[in-house]
């Protein structure tokens, strides 16, 4: 079927994380717990810095951010899967297919630009302590946050475009529980070469350069760290950055993996299950990681009730 005879009534199969139905109400509990505490821790973290003015710099503009960006994450796959599973239907539609791709690439590659900015930030605020309100201004916080946005937009939207190209056959199955980009290529029956260069170029820059800024920042904070004489100097130091690397640690680790786990095993399931740990997991650790490390964090948070409750 050509590209041209696909509607919004053409429908794609998402095969989801089991075929079992017994299975199905455990995985809409556990999937519909997992996503309500999300989107509540979140919520939370962006309300506490948005609240409190001693939270008001640009370390927790950049926590609020993603925080924002981690509720979006997790909105592009979760609700959609279970309400398959409540309606008993495996449908996506064509439309609806290529809304899910472009905004899962949207928020992943956001989570992983905002990694590396918040990672600078750390590198100027322990490295070049005193010049770091001059350096880390409103307006070069804003403009970073903003040039995350467009360049990850527009790439996001570069893969859609090849995409509309391919054609697809009646009932294309994708074995997975939203519709990512390369299973969906090897779904297609059009040639994707072109795509798939293009998918492995943009995977490679788009985590290289990040990855490399957050190895460099994290090597200069370490050299400097080493350079001082304080033991106090020192834990606070590190303190300000243990939550930031606990996160990069577990957002990298479980994209790792996922990788790792396709190529050893081959299996589209298996795969599926793992990708539950960056797409679902993550985004809901990271609001217990910033408030149990970070004694700013959870200083607001209880003080949120306070300043949220209406006067008497």
């Amino acid at each position: 079927m050509g590209a041209g005879n696909l509607t919004g009534a053409s429908q794609f199969l998402l095969l989801g994380l089991s075929g079992d139905p017994e299975q199905q109400p455990l995985l809409f509990g556990l999937f519909l717990s997992m996503y309500l505490i999300t989107v509540l821790g979140n919520l939370l973290i962006i309300l506490a810095i948005s609240s409190d003015p001693h939270l008001h710099t640009p370390m927790y503009f950049f926590l609020a951010n993603l925080s924002f960006v981690d509720i979006c994450f997790v909105s592009t796959t979760v609700p959609k899967m279970l309400v398959n599973i409540q309606a008993q239907s495996k449908d996506i539609s064509y439309v609806g297919c290529l809304t899910q791709v472009y905004f899962f690439m949207v928020f992943a590659g956001m989570d992983d630009f905002l990694l590396t900015v918040m990672a600078y930030d750390r590198f100027v605020a322990i490295c070049h302590p005193l010049h770091y309100m001059v350096i880390m201004n409103p307006r070069l916080c804003a403009f970073l946050v903003l040039m995350c946005w467009f360049i990850i937009l527009s790439v996001s939207l570069f893969h859609i475009l090849l995409m509309m190209r391919l054609t697809f056959c009646i009932g294309t199955e994708i074995p997975h529980f939203f519709c990512e980009l390369a299973q969906i290529l090897k779904a297609a029956c059009s040639d994707t070469l072109i795509n798939d260069i293009c998918l492995y170029v943009a995977t490679a820059l788009l985590c290289m350069f990040p990855l490399t800024g957050i190895l460099f920042s994290y090597s200069q904070i370490v050299s400097s760290l080493t350079k001082m004489a304080s033991t106090e100097g020192k834990y606070k130091a590190f303190s300000t950055c243990g939550s930031h690397l606990s996160v990069v640690s577990l957002f990298y680790g479980t994209s790792l993996g996922v990788y790792l786990t396709s190529a050893v095993t081959h299996s589209s399931q298996r795969s599926s299950v793992a990708s539950v740990m960056y797409t679902v997991v993550t985004p809901m650790l990271n609001p217990f990681i910033y408030s149990l490390r970070n004694k700013d964090v959870k200083g607001a948070l209880g003080r949120l009730p306070l300043r949220v409750a209406p006067p008497l």
